[in-house]
């Protein structure tokens, strides 16, 4: 089994209602379990306040389904050193990076994402994955 780790952008998706294909692809990949980091918890949290403009105590129990559905990687020194050197070498913002090093910290193989580039390899261990397939429309 490829242990997976999303990104707040999926997880928004799984809350929204406005784009249904997109939200059953989200909750089929929240369904394996993937690993999130706390910065990712954060994140939705705000997405789906300000975005998504739902209720802060829908936010508040979206957050409670995603720890108690998910397995959390804390952020530590460490992830911050990592973060910081990939944001170097990739050129990656600072938040995509910290994503990226908790990722590798979960030893997760794939990262679900939006934000980066689709089948790009991390460090050769982890691959970027945009599950909506948005790649394949031409710009």
């Amino acid at each position: 089994m490829n242990n997976i780790f999303l990104d707040s952008n999926i997880c928004v998706y799984a809350f929204d209602k406005s784009a249904p294909e997109k939200q059953q692809k989200a909750f089929d990949l929240l369904k394996e379990r993937p690993f999130l980091s706390s910065q990712v918890i954060i994140e939705t949290y705000n997405a789906c306040h300000k975005k998504l403009e739902l209720s802060q105590t829908v936010c508040e129990e979206t957050v409670l389904f995603l720890t108690d559905n998910c397995r959390i990687v804390e952020i530590k020194t460490a992830t911050i050193r990592s973060a910081i050197a990939f944001k170097r070498k990739y050129r990656f913002s600072f938040l995509d990076s910290m994503i990226v090093a908790a990722a590798l910290d979960a030893q997760c193989t794939t990262l679900y994402t939006e934000d980066l580039q689709h089948n790009q390899l991390i460090e050769k261990k982890l691959t970027i994955i945009n599950p909506f397939g948005s790649y394949l429309i031409d710009g």
